[in-house]
């Protein structure tokens, strides 16, 4: 990966960073620049491994595996991705969906 891409990377995440302040939550870039690489991306959804793919070309199998294979045993593994001059998306297994879906409708 190019350093510009690199540099891409990181804008997203700081941008999910923010959308996700803006909503009140304490969120923030994850650590994995500092050494450690199954740090989420975006810290601040505790029970969810918040992977960020700000790409043109997504290989998201790749990436819901990257989050998966990163999550901690209690976390939702979540791909957050967009492309250029689009809006975000998140993306999680279908069975973490239907749980999701069930809590917040007392199912």
């Amino acid at each position: 990966m190019g350093k510009s891409q690199r540099e891409k990377g990181k804008r997203g995440e700081r941008e999910v960073a923010r959308i996700l302040r803006n909503r009140g939550l304490d969120a923030k870039r994850g650590v994995q620049y500092q050494g450690s690489p199954d740090s989420p991306d975006v810290t601040g959804l505790p029970g969810y491994h918040v992977e960020v793919k700000f790409v043109e070309r997504l290989d998201l199998r790749r990436a819901i595996e990257q989050s998966k294979a990163d999550a901690g045993e209690d976390e939702v593994p979540v791909v957050v991705h967009r492309r250029s001059r689009e809006p975000w998306n998140i993306t999680m297994s279908f069975e973490d969906f239907l749980d999701l879906y069930e809590k917040a409708h007392e199912i």
